[in-house]
């Protein structure tokens, strides 16, 4: 058998830069298994979401930071067309915390832990709802 094959730890100086055939499938293998992962998360977060607004609207609001319009228009989705959606490439929900001081306190350690989650709820209430643009 000549060469490494996938998973083997020896390969020579030119393999490892990348000069080798495999290199550009191995890539393409991990973008392929990314965009696999964005469109699985895409479908949950969806799914999720949907059956939030279903079940509370102002809280799944709340917890999702949406508009009510925007609310109304998720909750009305068809299965098809929520599959359709998550169908993109590109990921469908964002991070919250853009704000570096409010992910630091977030993030450290409660001597508190009662009261962590509402300094989260607090937080999160401070900031505006995803609006269309």
């Amino acid at each position: 058998m000549s060469g490494p094959t996938k998973g083997h730890k020896s390969y020579n100086g030119a393999q490892r830069r990348g000069v080798n055939r495999g290199f550009g499938k191995e890539k393409m293998d991990r973008s392929s298994e990314t965009l696999d992962s964005i469109r699985e998360i895409n479908l949950s977060y969806l799914m999720l979401a949907q059956r939030m607004l279903r079940e509370d609207k102002p809280v799944g609001m709340f917890r999702l930071g949406l508009s009510s319009e925007l609310a109304d228009l998720l909750s009305g989705l068809s299965l098809a067309q929520i599959v359709k959606l998550a169908a993109s490439d590109q990921l469908l929900c964002s991070f919250r915390f853009d704000d570096h001081a409010m992910l630091s306190a977030l993030t450290q350690t409660s001597r508190h832990a009662d009261v962590a989650a509402t300094h989260t709820a607090i937080l999160l209430a401070g900031q505006s709802a995803v609006q269309f643009a």
